[in-house]
């Protein structure tokens, strides 16, 4: 069984946003990474003061800094990803990396043309300039709200985004949003007929805005090679900021026992 789990954060927060999910994986005798991506490794306030690493972001640093963390353990590990970090999950898995897999409220890997006009609205703030694609793009309390924490209060919206926001990279979003309209492979590309992939879960929040359940049909139906496991589970009233949410324990309870079954 594997002896460590990974957790991996999404944009618009760093991996302060796993600190209810550490504290309860480790309480039940789990070593837990939150590695953050490069340039992340400083405090949330930190970033808002000087966004450059921000701004400097590529999803192959990203990509090279996991598998840096990754490589030197003993065991494969179990892969948790929320959002960005459900694409860096899907990324790695298609590289042989991880025991197994589960993407939260995952961004479409290259290929999953679905856009709900939630996901435009919730994505507007960065798309509807492009000079935004060189820039380290924020959430108003208010965008912030509608796109992470629609079901949330908001007096809880608030104090999770005075906790955890941080401005996105608008090359990455940008870069995601265009993938499916570049000439040849894009860095968010995977083998959707990869026989050797591990076993990986998709779970959607029925509420989410940013990357409602529908993505996560759609990017799960991608995955065609006979012989893998990929599955897809719907909690229902659950927003975008799903770690957070409050009855947070029951998503993550089922994601280890998840993963734990269907681990080599």
């Amino acid at each position: 069984m594997p002896d460590t789990i990974v957790l991996i954060h999404g944009f618009w927060v760093t991996p302060r946003s796993w600190e209810n999910w550490i504290a309860h994986y480790e309480a039940r005798g789990h070593r837990v990474l939150a590695p953050a991506y490069p340039g992340f490794e400083v405090e949330v306030e930190a970033l808002r003061e000087d966004p450059s690493p921000i701004e400097a972001l590529e999803v192959s640093a990203v990509l090279a800094k996991l598998i840096a963390v990754i490589e030197p353990l003993e065991q494969p590990p179990i892969l948790i990803g929320h959002s960005a970090g459900g694409v860096f999950t899907q990324l790695l898995l298609d590289r042989g990396y991880g025991a197994c897999g589960v993407a939260i409220n995952s961004a479409p890997t290259e290929g999953v043309a679905v856009a709900p006009l939630s996901q435009l609205r919730a994505t507007f703030p960065v798309l509807h300039n492009p000079s935004n694609r060189h820039k380290a793009v924020g959430f108003t309390p208010e965008q912030w709200k509608y796109a992470f924490a629609n079901t949330f209060t908001d007096e809880e919206s608030l104090r999770l985004y005075e906790r955890y926001h941080v401005p996105a990279s608008g090359h990455v979003v940008f870069g995601s949003v265009l993938a499916n309209v570049q000439p040849g492979r894009q860095e968010t590309w995977v083998d959707y007929h990869n026989a050797e992939r591990r076993p990986l879960l998709f779970i959607a929040g029925e509420e989410d805005h940013l990357m409602p359940p529908r993505v996560q049909r759609s990017n799960a139906k991608h995955y065609k090679a006979n012989g893998t496991v990929t599955e897809v589970r719907e909690f229902p009233g659950r927003a975008h900021l799903l770690p957070a949410q409050e009855g947070w324990e029951e998503v993550a309870d089922y994601a280890l026992e998840w993963a734990l079954a269907h681990s080599p």
